[in-house]
């Protein structure tokens, strides 16, 4: 049974410029892992606009409550490059009282646009 579903869109422009003006946001925003790529190297605006994108998605799935914190939401890619999403915490807490199993997520960026949808299922 769907519990809920969010969608959500970022500017990739708009997204880098704001890391650009405040580089402290990556890490307010996202783990340590969600920053890197599995070379070591740094992910770009797009890449991270749209794991931004997905915990926003996850927010609106679950109704939009005060209190959520960022890091208890992380976006991972198999080795396929599918991603998933792994949360704890806030996040985890909540899904168990709102029956939530699993989580499903689609990323997409492209033509300046990040987009990503999160299914909430029980």
């Amino acid at each position: 049974m769907i519990i809920g579903v969010g969608i959500d869109v970022a500017s990739i422009e708009r997204f880098a410029a704001a890391l650009e003006r405040t580089p402290e946001m990556a890490d307010r925003l996202f783990t340590p892992a969600e920053q890197l790529l599995p070379s070591g190297a740094r992910r770009g605006a797009a890449s991270l606009a749209a794991r931004f994108a997905a915990k926003e998605a996850l927010a609106k799935a679950v109704g939009a409550p005060g209190g959520l914190e960022w890091h208890d939401a992380e976006v991972r890619a198999e080795e396929s490059g599918r991603p998933t999403l792994h949360v704890k915490g806030t996040i985890a807490a909540l899904g168990d009282r709102l029956g939530i199993r699993s989580w499903h997520l689609s990323l997409s960026h492209d033509a300046g646009v990040a987009t990503a949808v999160v299914i909430a299922e029980g």
